[in-house]
């Protein structure tokens, strides 16, 4: 059992940098949800034979050329960190055809070695390279860095790793163009589907390539780099989307699981419109909070009373739709921009005052405090390089993701609408076209609530042998609800830490001991926390 009662006290160096990265680099909204059933352990073991990428030996060395922007370049200059690709195939149902290379990046462990922890900190679409990197100096300061290699990377679509999702250049985001998210994505016509389907084809290299950016085709890659690294089984951490690896990875490779950590868990048995429709109630939630902590100021940009803080926010950032602010940096904030800044900002309680910061300097005809919110979110860079994008969001998400008919989407951009009334706006409730309309194939897995399988292993199935795992999952969290990390430890039969606080993501990240002590007995020794076990955040 877990000792949750721990005196030791650790420094805890970079919280501002930890919170900010909490907020851009977790999780994109609407990202997060079931990708479908995985496919059972038998059929993985018995295709076709991948000896070649397992035996494959990592060329560890610089990180020097492993960066894709200047902020990359500077983080990944610390001469503490390694990097090395891995080789796996694009269709791994044929070994023998073309190949991607997956980026990682590692802090080695500064004591007497005894494995390597892989990490996923959200998206689809996050980099574990730049949060192993961000983060170094707390990870430092932990004792798994002591008996662990630390080891992020990029998922396929995503920074470094080949093949890679792009279909907008920075220069088009920074202009508006590319994917614009407010209830669903502004796509408005089968000829606008039409049109981001073939920038994603032709900027991706091919469909061969775009269609292999999936969840599965992650998880298969994280047992090449298991294998890769010499790990007989893996330790692993996800957070938010990187939950939905965890689990995957649990249920198709169980033989080849030591420890799983998921923290933000992502609920596995409801649908993808289901789980994305309880981020805006969360998100919703958040708002609400936020606008019943300003009501008590008498200068509270949202009004005195929070029942009608929806109608200020409105009134502030609706004529964004039509006329666009512009910033003294000579660029201008949608409508979208503002809503995707103040939404990555309500992840944590932390980053509140930064939106009211923002709400009074737009009321003040000054949009960039708002700007900067979004360009956080997005990990832009000062280079103008963007550092997290929806381009191989949305390619992981149509290889994962049912495809809604224009009428579905519609009806549940209006559905939105009326559950989370922050978002009930005449731009954000349109006719739509689905985003993966006419991507040039199908999901590669049916959605997990609609279409169970029946030969995919779960917590109770016979035989299964699913090995203990840890689940965290904050009360107040506004993204991943605290009822998807209790169905979550239920589906995996294993333990379920509750944390008590208003943030998404709480290891490292929220400044608990109780947390960081519970995740890193059972890391290290294995021990997972007492039954109903619970911490909070300061």
């Amino acid at each position: 059992m877990s000792m949750l009662n721990r005196s030791t006290t650790r420094p805890r160096p970079l919280r501002a940098v930890a919170a900010a990265a909490a907020a851009a680099s977790l999780l994109l909204l609407a990202a997060c949800g079931p990708g479908g059933p995985t496919a059972p352990e038998g059929q993985v073991s018995s295709g076709p034979d991948l000896s070649a990428f397992h035996d494959q030996e990592l060329d560890w060395g610089s990180c020097e050329d492993a960066a894709t922007n200047e902020a990359d370049a500077a983080l990944f200059a610390n001469p503490d960190l390694e990097c090395a690709t891995a080789e796996v195939p694009i269709d791994y149902t044929k070994p023998d055809g073309d190949t991607g290379r997956v980026a990682m990046l590692r802090l080695p462990a500064s004591g007497e070695r005894e494995g390597s922890l892989l990490l996923n900190p959200g998206g689809p679409g996050g980099s574990g390279n730049n949060f192993v990197a961000a983060l170094v100096e707390m990870w430092q300061a932990t004792p798994v860095a002591e008996r662990y290699d630390i080891v992020g990377f990029d998922p396929r679509g995503v920074g470094a790793t080949t093949p890679r999702a792009e279909c907008f250049t920075d220069q088009e985001l920074d202009e508006g163009s590319g994917f614009r998210i407010g209830a669903v994505y502004d796509i408005t016509s089968a000829d606008e589907a039409e049109y981001v389907a073939e920038r994603c084809v032709e900027g991706t290299g091919g469909a061969e390539a775009l269609t292999s950016i999936s969840t599965m085709n992650t998880v298969r890659d994280m047992d090449v780099m298991r294998a890769a690294l010499g790990e007989e089984k893996l330790t692993f951490l996800g957070y938010s989307y990187g939950s939905e690896l965890g689990e995957k990875y649990v249920k198709t490779y169980p033989e080849n699981v030591r420890a799983v950590v998921i923290d933000g868990a992502i609920s596995p048995d409801i649908t993808a419109s289901e789980f994305r429709l309880s981020q805006y109630v969360g998100i919703q939630a958040a708002f609400d909070d936020l606008a019943a902590t300003c009501a008590e100021s008498p200068e509270c940009v949202l009004g005195p009373d929070p029942d009608a803080a929806v109608e200020s926010l409105h009134s502030l950032l609706e004529p964004l739709a039509e006329t666009p602010a512009p910033t003294e940096a000579g660029r201008e904030v949608s409508i979208y921009d503002a809503y995707i800044g103040i939404i990555g900002a309500l992840y944590a309680e932390s980053n509140w005052p930064n939106i009211l910061t923002a709400l009074d300097e737009l009321e003040a005809g000054r949009a960039d405090a708002l700007l900067a919110l979004r360009d956080t979110y997005f990990s832009r860079g000062p280079d103008g390089v963007y550092g997290l994008d929806y381009d191989s969001n949305v390619a992981t998400r149509c290889m994962d993701w049912p495809v809604l008919s224009p009428q579905e989407q519609t009806a549940f951009a209006r559905e939105i609408a009326d559950t989370a009334p922050m978002f009930d706006l005449d731009a954000f409730t349109q006719e739509y076209h689905h985003e993966c309309e006419a991507w040039p194939a199908g999901p590669e897995e049916p959605d997990a609530a609609s279409s169970p399988s029946a030969d995919v292993p779960s917590a109770d199935a016979p035989g299964a042998e699913i090995p203990s795992t840890l689940v965290v999952s904050v009360t107040g969290d506004p993204v991943t609800p605290h009822a998807g990390g209790v169905a979550m430890a239920r589906e995996l039969g294993g333990s379920l830490l509750t944390v008590h606080g208003k943030q998404h993501g709480a290891y490292l990240l929220g400044g608990s001991d109780c947390v960081d002590d519970a995740v890193e007995s059972y890391l290290l020794d294995l021990e997972t926390p007492k039954e109903d076990a619970e911490c909070s955040l300061p």
